[in-house]
């Protein structure tokens, strides 16, 4: 199929991007290659993809709706993923309309561009901050996700609200994805792993937020590619059952469905880096911190629905995960 993925030269965009390749997939990159961290891993990630002769690469910003127009005209995608996005709960703190602009203006010119495109299916990128003040543990779609404690998990959950509308009003098939502190080879320098390892390698303190006690349902890439693939493979449906007077959060009389992807296996934050420091063989040097504003104590996800939806399992531990990802370091950087 020709398939677009928007931010292609990212973390998540590559890693699923190689997979649909190598699945014989035409895939349409758009990427911004823009400096929120370090461009030359973008770079690199770029230069990955582009080794399949069935690549397609385009560096612009999805608030371009021209270019994004022309290129939607131009290809005419099957199915689209939208993975282009401004991450961070910590950098809304300092650059909130950078969140506005990509997260809202770009989601909506993506969603504008499939309906007139006939696009058969929209996947996007939705996130586990949505869950903000939950407290109800593992969190579940079916669950109301209405109190985001950061601006980035409004955007998000602004996304879902949004892509219903379109499902609703012009019958676009949409479905979305919350990812639970997705790591592994490839990732992301401003997350946990990546800066904990550099941090530790170059003899450096790290810093640990709420003393190290909060849970991440850690889960790694190769995970989530797997379950992207299958929502490839997957046509959301209206569900019949559905009635107003008891609302189903995750699902619809319109086709739009809500899936969460993670691990199902929350750790805290100083038996991860007990891995890392392991797995280095190396101490680290702690910096003890409180919570930050926006930060969930807790991330779990429940994942019954994707499990029965699709038969899947995630098939990677932190052990092995974490060991992936040291081995991609060393050899990325020449350690």
């Amino acid at each position: 199929m020709n398939i677009l993925v928007t931010g292609s030269a990212g973390f998540i965009g590559s890693s699923t991007s190689i997979r649909l390749l190598e699945l014989k997939h035409k895939v349409i990159g758009i990427d911004n290659h823009n400096d929120y961290y370090d461009i030359n891993l973008k770079e690199a990630r770029f230069v990955r993809n582009s080794q399949y002769g069935n690549y397609l690469h385009y560096r612009v910003d999805i608030i371009d709706k021209k270019k994004i127009e022309q290129i939607f005209n131009l290809h005419k995608p099957e199915i689209v993923i939208n993975f282009a996005a401004q991450p961070g709960v910590r950098y809304a703190l300092k650059n909130p309309d950078a969140y506005i602009q990509s997260n809202i203006v770009g989601f909506v010119n993506i969603l504008e561009c499939c309906r007139h495109n006939k696009v058969k299916h929209l996947i996007y990128a939705s996130s586990s901050s949505v869950y903000g003040a939950n407290t109800k543990l593992p969190f579940s779609e079916h669950d109301n996700a209405n109190h985001p404690l950061s601006l980035y998990a409004a955007t998000k959950r602004s996304n879902e609200l949004i892509a219903h509308s379109y499902s609703h009003i012009y019958g676009l098939p949409t479905t979305g994805l919350r990812f639970f502190t997705v790591y592994g080879p490839w990732g992301r320098p401003d997350m946990a792993l990546f800066k904990f390892t550099k941090a530790i390698l170059e003899n450096k303190s790290v810093d640990i937020f709420n003393n190290g006690k909060h849970k991440r349902d850690f889960t790694y890439i190769d995970d989530v590619v797997n379950a992207v693939i299958e929502v490839v493979k997957f046509l959301p449906k209206s569900n019949k059952n559905w009635v107003g007077i008891n609302p189903d959060p995750a699902t619809s009389k319109s086709p739009w469905r809500i899936f969460n992807i993670g691990n199902n296996n929350p750790q805290t934050l100083n038996g991860y880096i007990k891995v890392i420091e392991k797995t280095l063989g190396l101490k680290a040097k702690k910096k003890f911190l409180h919570l930050q504003p926006g930060d969930l104590l807790e991330t779990s996800a429940n994942i019954d629905d994707f499990k029965n939806q699709f038969n899947f399992k995630t098939n990677t531990n932190i052990s092995e995960g974490i060991q992936k990802f040291v081995s991609w370091f060393r050899d990325y950087y020449k350690i």
